[in-house]
């Protein structure tokens, strides 16, 4: 017969205290979950009225001047381009910073720089800088006596210009530090094997590093889209004239007054949990393929 060894005085006060932590963690976006789904006669708080898919259809139908299919369609386009910005800077700089560069250390604490700075900040000073863009290219088009041109030109604040810097402020730095944990436990072996049997070094990263660091760079990719889905800070003041479904779900706090606010939240929380869920399986499945290459005779 097995005998469990007998739980410490401790366990069941820090129990306790991890529980809450849980329930205050979770328990409002539980609490936005089960509203979204009341019945027509719902309102903004208990005791739920119902249950139904009501305020979902009417989230549909659109609230008010808000067009939300088109904001969603923003938000997934801005955060698919962050996305595969940040893959596309993060590993080269980690495959970079492998060896020793001259003014390294400068150029990493310049780029985690904007995780200390105030979002709001960094959203403000990317939003000037583009103003001043914009009036020295207006500037030049009058001096150019384009006047037709500068007539027609509008700002160039947007969601891939302005609003995508600001974004890769957030997400290239916990890229790269994601990077350097990956690097720093790889096991530089497997490239001296495949260079030992006639591999180039773009052929030893491209069919031996990158498939082992897969996953991590799956990873990443999550990181950058999930990270740019719900950001409003930093695109407050640089996306220029329109806005992403964080920000329309940040006005309308102030003006819809029925469950349909809820059920706009269930539904941005339940894309990031698709990406999240999408991501996991991806991962799993590439690292199980890395474990059958390393134990392949």
């Amino acid at each position: 017969m097995t005998t469990h060894p007998a739980r410490p005085a401790s366990f069941w006060p820090l129990a306790l205290f991890f529980g809450l932590f849980v329930l205050f963690l979770y328990g409002p976006m539980l609490v936005i979950f089960v509203l979204s789904f009341q019945g027509p006669e719902g309102g903004l708080s208990f005791p739920l009225r119902g249950v139904s898919l009501h305020w979902f259809r009417k989230l549909a139908e659109g609230l008010g001047v808000v067009d939300i299919g088109a904001a969603l369609g923003r938000s997934l386009g801005l955060g698919a381009a962050v996305m595969l910005c940040t893959v596309a800077l993060s590993v080269p700089a980690g495959l970079a910073f492998r060896k020793r560069l001259a003014g390294g250390d400068a150029l990493f604490f310049i780029v985690v720089a904007s995780l200390i700075m105030p979002s709001i900040i960094v959203s403000l000073g990317i939003g000037l800088e583009f103003r001043l863009i914009d009036s020295a290219i207006k500037s030049a088009l009058q001096w150019l006596g384009m006047d037709g041109t500068l007539q027609d030109y509008g700002s160039s604040l947007g969601l891939f210009t302005s609003a995508l810097g600001a974004h890769l402020t957030w997400t290239l730095p916990f890229g790269l530090l994601i990077m350097f944990a990956v690097f720093n436990r790889f096991d530089p072996a497997y490239e001296e094997a495949a260079r030992d049997l006639g591999a180039t070094p773009w052929q030893s990263v491209a069919h031996v590093v990158l498939p082992l660091i897969a996953p991590s760079v799956v990873g990443i990719a999550m990181f950058g889209f999930t990270l740019s889905w719900d950001e409003i800070a930093r695109t407050s003041q640089a996306i220029g004239d329109v806005n992403t479904l964080p920000l329309e779900l940040q006005g309308l706090t102030s003006t819809v007054t029925t469950p349909s606010i809820y059920a706009l939240g269930t539904l941005i929380t339940g894309v990031s949990f698709a990406v999240l869920g999408i991501t996991l399986a991806l991962a799993w499945a590439l690292e199980r393929r890395k474990n059958r290459v390393k134990t392949a005779p």
